[in-house]
C-alpha cells in the first residue's frame, strides 16, 4: 500500500474492524478461560470444596455452551456467501485488448491488476471481491486472467474483479474509458493490503450471515438458532459500521490521489460523458427497452441504442457538430472482439435487472432488432392495448357504433371510444347512469344511449363499490385519478383486466440451474428479487387510460390514414405520419381522459384524414 494519506486512514480503521472481531473473540473465549483457571485450581487442590465443585461444573457447561455457539456463529459467517453483483463475465480471449489496457493502467499506477473484467448493464464501474470459495471458479482455471504466468499459483489471487458499466463500452472513446477506469483500478492497491481485505472479508461475512439468517427458508427447523445467529451478527456490524464507511472513504481517497498523474485532463472531459451516457441509458430503460419487456420482446442491441439515443439528443440540443469529431475517434468497444455478442448478454441482464425476464429466449421471450422495433413490439403493443380497451368496453356494456360502408359494420372503432369518455352537457355528476336514451339520428349518441339504457338484472355489489369509490374520488380529485365517473369506471376495469392478465402469465423458469442440473452463473445472486431495480412504480388507473386511448388512436391513424409505427430513441414508441413524427397527440387524449372533451382530439384527428368511425385491425 502507498503512502496517501487515505490509504493510511484506510488502514488505520481496518485494525480497528479487526480489533472488534478480536474483542468478540475475547469475549467467546472469557468463560473458557474461567473454566480452565477452575479446573486447574482443582487439580492442584487450590480450589476444592463442594462451592468450587459446583462452579466448576456450571462454568464448564456455560463455556462449553458459549463455544459450541461461537463456533457454529464463526462457522455460519465463514461460510455464507456474500452477495455478488450480477454481471457478464469477459474471458481475456474475448477482449485481449480490454485486458491488456486494464493491465498497462495498472502498470502505470504501480498497483496489482485485476483478476478479471466483468460487465454490467449500468452506468458505473467498481472493484468486487469475489475470492470466497462460493464465487470462487473450477480448480482447473484457478488462475489470474490478468498478472499472465505469474498468476498461476495453487491459490486463488486476492485481486478484485473489475466491473465495467457496459454503456461506457459503447458510447466512451478508448481514451476516456482509460481514464475513467483509472482511479477504479486505483483501488486495487489499498485493497491489497493484508488488514484491508481481512476487515472487508470480516465485514461481507458478517453481511452475508445476517442474509442467511433471514432467509426462513434455509433453516425451518432452526429458526431460533437463525435469530440468534442474526442478532449476533448484526451486533457486530453495527459495531464496525463506522469504521468500515471510514475504511472504504479511505481507499477511495488514495485511489483517486495515485490516478491523478494517469489522463487526468481526458478524465475531466470524460467526466461529462458519464453524465451523459448515464442520462442516455435512463431514457433509453424507461422510454424504448420497457414497453418491448412487456411484451415479451427484449431489445438485444441495448448499449448500441445508447449511442444512437445520445446522438440523438446532441442532434435536438444542437451538439452535432461537437459530437461529430468525437465520434470519430476509436470506440472502446472496440477493444471486444465480439462487440454484438457482449451487447446481446449484457441487454439479457438488463432485461432480468430492471424487469425481471426468465433468463433464456422462448416463445413469450424473445430478442428484437431495432429495425424490427417498430413492427414487432410498438405495432403489437398499441394493437394489444386497442383490443384490451373493446374488451373492457364489451364487459361494460357499451354498443358498438356500426359503420354501414364498412367490411366489417361491427368492428372496434375509434369512434365508439370518443363516444363513451365524452361527457355529455347541461347534466350532473351522476347523469351517465340516470339519462335519458338521445335521439337515434344524434351523431355519436348511440353507444351513450345503450349505456345509460342497460339495466342489470341483479344489482353487481362490486360494480356498485367501484362506482361508489370513483365517484368520491371524483369530488375529491387528484392529479392521477380520473375526474368523470365514466372515465374512471372505465380506468378502474382497465386496472382490474390488465392485473388479471398479469397474474394468469405463466411463470418464468427457475433461474439458477443449467439442464444438467449444475449450478449456472445465476446461483451467485439471489434471482428471487427480481426484478432487482424496477425503472418504474405501477402505472396509476389515469395513466392506463391514456396509455390505452392513445394506442387506439394510433391503430386507427395507422389503418385509415396510412400512418406507420415507429421508435423514437429518446420518448419510445411514436407514431409516424407522413414521415414526421406526431408529437401533438398526448394533451389532447389527456383533453378527453381527464375532461370529457373530445374537440381537440376530434379536430385532430380531422386535420390527419382519420376516420374514427372505421373499424380498425386488433390482435
Amino acid at each position: 500500500m502507498g503512502s496517501e494519506v487515505g490509504a493510511q486512514a484506510a488502514r488505520a480503521r481496518a485494525l480497528a474492524v479487526l480489533r472488534i472481531r478480536g474483542r468478540a473473540l475475547a469475549v467467546a473465549l472469557l468463560p473458557a478461560a474461567a473454566a480452565v483457571i477452575l479446573v486447574a485450581g482443582g487439580t492442584s487442590d487450590h480450589l476444592v470444596g463442594p462451592g468450587w465443585d459446583a462452579a466448576r461444573a456450571v462454568v464448564s457447561a456455560v463455556a462449553l455452551a458459549v463455544l459450541l455457539a461461537a463456533g457454529v456463529i464463526a462457522l455460519v459467517v465463514a461460510r455464507a456467501r456474500p452477495a455478488v453483483s450480477p454481471t457478464v463475465p469477459i474471458a481475456e480471449d474475448a477482449a485481449p485488448d480490454l485486458y491488456r489496457l486494464v493491465r498497462d493502467l495498472a502498470e502505470r499506477l504501480d498497483v496489482p491488476a485485476p483478476s478479471a473484467i466483468a460487465l454490467t448493464p449500468d452506468c458505473d464501474s467498481w472493484l468486487e471481491d469475489r475470492t470466497h470459495p462460493a464465487h470462487g471458479p473450477p480448480a482447473h482455471e484457478e488462475r489470474d486472467e490478468l498478472a499472465g504466468a505469474a498468476g498461476g499459483r495453487h491459490r486463488r489471487t486476492a485481486a478484485p474483479v473489475l466491473v465495467i458499466g457496459s454503456p461506457f463500452l459503447w458510447w466512451m472513446r478508448v481514451g476516456e474509458l482509460r481514464a475513467v477506469l483509472a482511479p477504479v483500478v486505483a483501488g486495487t492497491g489499498p485493497s491489497a493490503h493484508p488488514d484491508i481485505a481481512a476487515a472487508r472479508r470480516f465485514v461481507r461475512g458478517l453481511d452475508a450471515a445476517v442474509a442467511t439468517a433471514a432467509d426462513r427458508g434455509r433453516c425451518p427447523a432452526f429458526r431460533p438458532a437463525c435469530a440468534g445467529i442474526g442478532w449476533v451478527a448484526r451486533l457486530l456490524l453495527r459495531s464496525c459500521r463506522q469504521h468500515a464507511a471510514e475504511m472504504e472513504r479511505g481507499v477511495a481517497a488514495a485511489a483517486a490521489e495515485r490516478a491523478q498523474a494517469v489522463d487526468y485532463g481526458v478524465r475531466i472531459v470524460a467526466q461529462e460523458q458519464v453524465g451523459l451516457a448515464y442520462a442516455g441509458w435512463d431514457r433509453l430503460l424507461t422510454r424504448v427497452a420497457l414497453p418491448a419487456w412487456r411484451m415479451g420482446r427484449w431489445p438485444s442491441r441495448l448499449d448500441a441504442g445508447v449511442v444512437a439515443a445520445l446522438t440523438e439528443l446532441s442532434r435536438r440540443d444542437r451538439l452535432a457538430e461537437g459530437f461529430a469529431s468525437r465520434l470519430g475517434e476509436r470506440p472502446a468497444c472496440d477493444l471486444l472482439e465480439e462487440p454484438g455478442t457482449v451487447d446481446e448478454a449484457a441487454s439479457l441482464l438488463a432485461a432480468r435487472l430492471f424487469h425481471g425476464g426468465p433468463a433464456e429466449c422462448g416463445p413469450d421471450w424473445a430478442p428484437v432488432d431495432w429495425s424490427e422495433y417498430p413492427e414487432e413490439v410498438v405495432d403489437r403493443k398499441w394493437r394489444t392495448d386497442a383490443a384490451r380497451l373493446h374488451r373492457v368496453l364489451d364487459a361494460l356494456g357499451v354498443r358498438r357504433a356500426p359503420d354501414p360502408t364498412a367490411h366489417d359494420p361491427n368492428g372496434p372503432t375509434l369512434s365508439r371510444v370518443l363516444d363513451h369518455l365524452t361527457t355529455p352537457p347541461d347534466t350532473d355528476a351522476d347523469a351517465d347512469t340516470r339519462a335519458t336514451s338521445p335521439s337515434p339520428g344524434t351523431p355519436g349518441a348511440t353507444p351513450d344511449a345503450e349505456f345509460a339504457s342497460r339495466a342489470p338484472a341483479a344489482p353487481d355489489t362490486e360494480a356498485d363499490a367501484g362506482i361508489d369509490a370513483d365517484i368520491d374520488a371524483d369530488l375529491h380529485p387528484d392529479e392521477d385519478t380520473p375526474r368523470t365517473p365514466r372515465t374512471a369506471t372505465l380506468a378502474a376495469r382497465l386496472s382490474a383486466e390488465l392485473a388479471r392478465e398479469e397474474a394468469a402469465a405463466p411463470p418464468a423458469p427457475v433461474p439458477g440451474t443449467s439442464p444438467s442440473g449444475q449450478a449456472g452463473p445465476d446461483a451467485l445472486w439471489d434471482v428471487d428479487a427480481l426484478p432487482l431495480f424496477p425503472l418504474q412504480p405501477p402505472r396509476t388507473e389515469r395513466e392506463l387510460l391514456a396509455d390505452h386511448v392513445t394506442a387506439m388512436v394510433c391503430c386507427a391513424a395507422m389503418d385509415t390514414a396510412g400512418a406507420q409505427p415507429g421508435l423514437d430513441w429518446l420518448d419510445g414508441p411514436a407514431l409516424m405520419v407522413g414521415g414526421e413524427r406526431a408529437t401533438d397527440l398526448a394533451p389532447r387524449v389527456l383533453s378527453l381522459v381527464e375532461d370529457g372533451d373530445p374537440d381537440p382530439l376530434r379536430a385532430w384527428l380531422s386535420d390527419l384524414g382519420i376516420r374514427p368511425e372505421k373499424p380498425v385491425r386488433l390482435v
